[in-house]
């Protein structure tokens, strides 16, 4: 029944339909009110647009010899897999990738927690600590390159002269094959700690006091609390530590490119920097892509491997 004419018209209720819409486009109305949709919607189209479309691009660029300047593009099926899995560079290339993940690992994970412990235990001055360890991490990758570019000249830069003090003979760092992994390890590590400092120093913050009290109740000195109070309570956090460290050493590039580009011969030349020049240098897209899709596959891997275990743990 229709409201009669003149008679005000009926409030409309917070959130609701406008009144007079039809019965089909109101219950459509609540439905999407109590959806999540519109709220997802902008992200999933960005999400769609700049992930899944890339990803599924490139894979179909993988199965095809298509180069930088779009000739060819012909379907080859899994020849570009199959060239990819005998390129004796794909594996040297990964080696290298694979060293330096376990060189930087170690050490970031180890540092950046002695690091922590050490603020945490209350340091005077501990904003010049936490400013002075964190601080590199903030700078951009062609400022660390730059200065440790000055410092590793073999000339005058500032670690050759510091052997000179010990009467040590001068290192080509960057240009040694012996010492130019060992070079962008040094780089990599003092300028990338900062981040897992900081993440542990949160979970350090986290911690009860009153299992440090219990502890000094029962008589456990500081070496003691820190084996069995602060370590079994970080185990979670140097879980997911060690899984974005391993994940970021896997994919490194820049200071790579920067400080050797790859030198001397391939010593340092990461995977990440072969698929570059297979795909911008030699224009082979293709291959370049196809290279890409396998680091891919070892990456998920890995990553699976590292949740896999944490679960087991847990469990």
């Amino acid at each position: 029944m229709s409201a009669p004419a003149g008679a005000p018209a009926r409030p409309r209720a917070e959130g609701g339909p406008p009144p007079g819409l039809p019965g089909a486009v109101r219950r459509l109305w609540r439905r999407s009110a109590d959806s999540p949709a519109p709220f997802l919607l902008p992200f999933l189209l960005v999400y769609t647009l700049f992930l899944v479309w890339p990803l599924l691009s490139g894979l179909w660029m993988s199965f095809t010899d298509i180069a930088l300047n779009g000739a060819g593009g012909a379907f080859v099926g899994a020849e570009n897999y199959a060239e990819a899995l005998g390129d004796p560079l794909v594996w040297r290339t990964l080696g290298n990738t694979v060293l330096f993940t376990l060189l930087t690992t170690v050490p970031l994970v180890v540092i950046a927690l002695a690091m922590a412990v050490l603020v945490q235990t209350g340091l005077p001055g501990q904003w010049l600590w936490r400013l002075s360890f964190f601080l590199p991490f903030l700078l951009p990758v062609a400022t660390v390159v730059l200065v440790w570019n000055f410092l590793y000249v073999e000339d005058f830069g500032l670690l050759n002269q510091a052997l000179g003090l010990f009467g040590a003979e001068g290192l080509g760092w960057l240009t040694d094959e012996s010492t130019a992994m060992w070079s962008v390890v040094l780089t990599t590590v003092w300028w990338t700690v900062g981040f897992n400092f900081l993440l542990y120093l949160a979970a350090l913050q986290s911690i009860p006091g009153h299992l440090y009290e219990a502890a000094a109740l029962d008589g456990a000195g500081a070496w003691a609390r820190l084996r069995h109070v602060t370590l079994p309570q970080l185990r979670g956090t140097t879980a997911v530590v060690l899984l974005l460290q391993v994940l970021a050493s896997l994919k490194v590039f820049d200071q790579i490119y920067l400080l050797t580009g790859g030198g001397p011969g391939e010593a340092t030349r990461s995977l990440l920097l072969y698929i570059y020049d297979v795909g911008f240098t030699g224009y082979r897209f293709g291959y370049g892509a196809a290279v890409s899709y396998l680091f891919l596959a070892l990456v998920l891997g890995v990553a699976a491997l590292q949740l896999w275990i944490s679960a087991r743990r847990k469990g």
